[in-house]
């Protein structure tokens, strides 16, 4: 299950790797609190320089005697910034803990950050427990900052940056509550539904279009209403608003394709969506193919000297083979190997057989019942199409290959 709450800029999702889809690293470690590994990914850097660019000016207008410094104050500001999404991620993931849900990393980003978990069983109540943590936690620090200044009564820099915070935290704490995801608020929505009607795909995609309902409500609130009033446009605010909203219309759609896509994977079977197979050893000659299968069903499995599924006879070398030379052609002669440990149960089904598969090389993966033999041939395809109700588009040579 994929946990996905966010700060106006955080959300939590399950990940497992350091490293991004394409092999680079995805940031920098700054080492591990609790536990926890913590990744400042690369991309906070934009965000970084855009607080630099568009709040040390108006920092500078404001205290001309700052000077330059008013941008070292911006970048402060940037920093407490980052530190209040990193103790907003720390708060989902400790309040994970105590439901013994393993956390992989917290990756701090452009959009503020997020919170990976590894596989994790999850119940209403606490899904919005673990989501509703991260705003908690802003508004304590939000409380904390304002008793200080209370007390301190700060001034010059240190009371800027007080009041920042303040209201950084604050905003961050409850803009997160709004009911819709990727925000942490549209648990609220996803564990009501999922509570009524038992069924965790229908909330998560119920709290996603709440979350495009926001993004209209924002779009309307902060962009329409003041050009229909015939006021002067903020740039910088529209352009917050803008980038903001893309980013949490993004997340929404993701929701519910993800909820539309995890309604189906009861589907998902290997034995029921496999074609027909049959193994024979490896030592096997193109004869031995045809008598088993004289028109290509049930699919011929080629199997190593430890009976492991090794490779798939492919029709069309077999058509191409002359009928005199059957015999004393190895059926190794017309078949493609399968990815290293492709197989698997015949009962394997749902969520654990796609995790499973997403591990494996190739599109194709032999079927084996309890005793180890081969029963059928699962293709990516099938299971793509099984999934998301769409035919998977196919290269002509992997067609080739599966005939």
């Amino acid at each position: 299950m994929q946990q996905s709450g966010a700060t106006a800029l955080t959300e939590p999702t399950r990940g497992a790797d350091p490293k991004a889809p394409n092999g680079r690293r995805e940031g920098i470690s700054l080492g591990r609190i609790a536990g926890i590994r913590v990744v400042l990914a690369y991309s906070w850097f934009i965000i970084a320089a855009f607080t630099v660019i568009v709040y040390g000016p108006v920092l500078e207008g404001q205290y001309p005697d700052m000077g330059i410094a008013a941008y070292y104050v911006a970048f402060a500001y940037a920093l407490l910034l980052l530190i209040s999404v990193l103790v907003h991620e720390l708060a989902h993931a400790l309040t994970a803990k105590i439901f013994h849900w393993p956390t992989e990393k917290i990756v701090l980003n452009l959009w503020g950050g997020h919170t990976q978990f590894e596989g994790f069983t999850a119940t209403p109540g606490r899904s919005v427990l673990v989501a509703m943590a991260g705003p908690a936690a802003n508004l304590a620090l939000a409380g904390a900052g304002w008793l200080y200044i209370l007390a301190a009564d700060p001034s010059g820099v240190v009371g800027i940056l007080s009041n920042i915070f303040v209201w950084a935290n604050m905003l961050i704490g409850i803009f997160n509550v709004l009911p819709g995801l990727p925000l942490d608020g549209g648990r609220l929505v996803e564990s009501a539904v999922w509570k009524a009607t038992g069924s965790q795909e229908k909330g998560t995609v119920a709290a996603g279009w709440a979350g495009r309902i926001i993004v209209i409500g924002l779009a309307v609130w902060f962009v329409l209403l003041p050009l229909a009033r015939g006021d002067r446009p903020d740039v910088s605010l529209m352009l917050i608003t803008v980038l903001v909203g893309s980013f949490l219309w993004m997340g929404a759609s993701a929701s519910i394709q993800h909820g539309r896509l995890r309604s189906r994977l009861h589907l998902v079977n290997a034995a029921a969506l496999a074609d027909p197979a049959v193994g024979i050893p490896e030592s096997s000659t193109v004869a031995d193919i045809l008598r088993l299968s004289p028109q290509g069903t049930p699919v011929i499995v080629l199997c190593g000297p430890d009976g492991r599924p090794a490779g798939v006879v492919s029709d069309v070398a077999v058509a191409s083979v002359p009928a005199g030379s059957a015999a004393v052609t190895p059926a190794t002669a017309v078949s493609h190997a399968l990815g290293a440990g492709a197989y698997v149960p015949e009962w394997s089904q749902g969520q654990e057989l796609v995790q499973f598969l997403a591990q494996l090389e190739g599109q194709e993966y032999a079927v084996v019942d309890h005793h180890g033999r081969v029963t059928g041939l699962l293709r990516q395809s099938a299971v793509v199409t099984a999934i998301t109700g769409k035919e998977m588009r196919r290269s002509g040579r992997a067609k080739a290959q599966n005939r």
